[in-house]
């Protein structure tokens, strides 16, 4: 294991508090184990231990982002996608490979969704052919994390979303019946129609195929 994750690993193991990880668990719907550290004390011990060891190495951030992610307690994930948001905008187009690992090993919203709307919102716009590569092999997918993914991506994107593009991925998982799906369609939808209202209940009303949560959750704060 490399030294930094093996520091980083002590501390949180340090501070670790069963009486809060059953819970914690439970909520996450028994998907993971957890420490037990609730986000207020792991935010201040990420701090202390970023001024202690600094950020991870660029040169070692695959290495220690994968050790991570196999921990088996989920704070270590949040870690990793912390280290993430923290480097964004040093990201070489290469890291674009761990973080589809991340995607598809370990899935959940809490994860994926960060990643999505952060990292790979970034990556894409700061490195087109990644962008380009990328979502034509996601977009087509099996796994649905990786296609939640190609409708959340751009949710920071505000004036500069491709609302064509968000259409046609969104066309492409009408019928699903899977929740994460629908969920993701309605919340990037509603995420648009905080900057332009008007093509949202457009692209609603004339897509009947919407599932019912989708139209919900994408009128939620516009209104038929």
């Amino acid at each position: 294991m490399h030294a930094y994750t093996l520091s980083l690993k002590t501390l949180l193991e340090q501070n670790a508090n069963p009486a809060n990880a059953g819970p914690m668990k439970k909520y996450m719907r028994d998907q993971f184990e957890y420490l037990g550290i609730k986000s207020p004390q792991f935010a201040l011990l990420m701090r202390e231990h970023i001024a202690e060891h600094e950020l991870p190495p660029l040169n070692a951030l695959d290495t220690i982002l994968r050790e991570l992610w196999n921990l088996p307690q989920r704070e270590f994930q949040y870690a990793a996608t912390s280290f993430l948001g923290r480097l964004e905008n040093e990201l070489e187009p290469e890291i674009i490979s761990t973080v589809e690992y991340l995607l598809v090993t370990r899935s959940w919203w809490d994860t994926v969704d960060t990643i999505a709307g952060h990292t790979v919102g970034n990556l894409f716009k700061r490195f087109p052919a990644v962008k380009t590569k990328y979502l034509k092999k996601w977009r087509k997918s099996d796994n649905f994390w990786l296609r939640r993914t190609t409708l959340l991506f751009q949710l920071g994107y505000k004036k500069e979303t491709d609302f064509d593009l968000l259409s046609e991925l969104i066309k492409e998982n009408l019928g699903s019946d899977e929740f994460f799906i629908n969920k993701a369609i309605g919340w990037s939808l509603r995420q648009y129609a905080w900057t332009n209202p008007a093509p949202v209940k457009k692209f609603v009303k004339s897509t009947k195929e919407l599932s019912p949560l989708s139209r919900r959750e994408a009128l939620k704060n516009i209104g038929e």
